[in-house]
């Protein structure tokens, strides 16, 4: 079997960070993590899905990638020396769901940041790995990984996913939901109609705070958004 290299990363400047008093409080005082669920809009890349002719899903899963690797804070993780790192790139581990037993099963692609490219690499790997009906559909993971799911059975306000009983792991988990239709009121008057999707951001505390998260959906929604400008 071909032996991977090691992902590339860099050793964080904790000294001159200025999170660093709230990095140790929660890792080392109140180790927590937390959850935010927002509603974004999707119409725009749902439309060029349709018109384009690819799957939403994997291209989901490619805006979730460009937008947790455009973040730095998204992408820490302590190395066996107990260093806080940050990844140079990390890669979308998600689900696959199962028709015929509605079980479901964990795979993961290789990142890449031009659109094209990225889908494609996704897309193609579901189809490889994706009727392997295991926990792991395909393994090697690599250690630079973030997670990704898709609920597309029910829409939801609120989710939370959290491993008990474990060090704290600073990766981003994201889960999305149905999508529905939406409007909003604009300020003159008119009705803008969107299609919204609740999407969940589960993160470690000692990493990001609520200006962080917010940066997150702020973010991937400009990168939804920008499928607007493609031809």
């Amino acid at each position: 079997m071909r032996q991977e290299p090691f992902p590339a990363y860099h050793v964080f400047d904790l000294e001159h960070w200025a999170r660093k008093e709230h990095y140790f409080y929660y890792t080392e005082k109140l180790p927590v993590s937390y959850s935010v669920t927002v509603p974004v809009d999707v119409k725009i890349l749902k439309a060029w899905c349709r018109r384009e002719k690819r799957r939403f899903y994997p291209m989901v899963i490619y805006c979730m990638s460009r937008t947790v690797n455009e973040l730095e804070f998204l992408r820490m993780f302590r190395d066996h020396a107990g260093r806080l790192c940050v990844w140079e790139s990390v890669n979308p581990c998600y689900t696959v769901f199962h028709e015929d037993d509605h079980t479901f099963s964990d795979m993961w692609s290789y990142y890449d940041p031009d659109p094209d490219k990225g889908y494609r690499i996704i897309a193609e790997d579901m189809e490889k790995y994706g009727n392997i009906q295991s926990v792991k559909a395909r393994g090697g993971q690599p250690a630079n990984f973030f997670c990704v799911s898709m609920e597309p059975w029910f829409r939801f306000t609120g989710y939370a996913a959290h491993a008990s009983g474990q060090a704290a792991k600073f990766f981003p988990v994201i889960t999305c939901g149905k999508y529905e239709p939406a409007y909003e009121i604009t300020k003159d008057g008119s009705v803008k109609e969107k299609l919204q999707m609740p999407v969940s951001v589960t993160v470690s505390h000692a990493v990001a705070d609520g200006y962080h998260t917010g940066l997150f959906f702020k973010t991937l929604q400009q990168e939804m958004n920008r499928f607007g400008q493609m031809d």
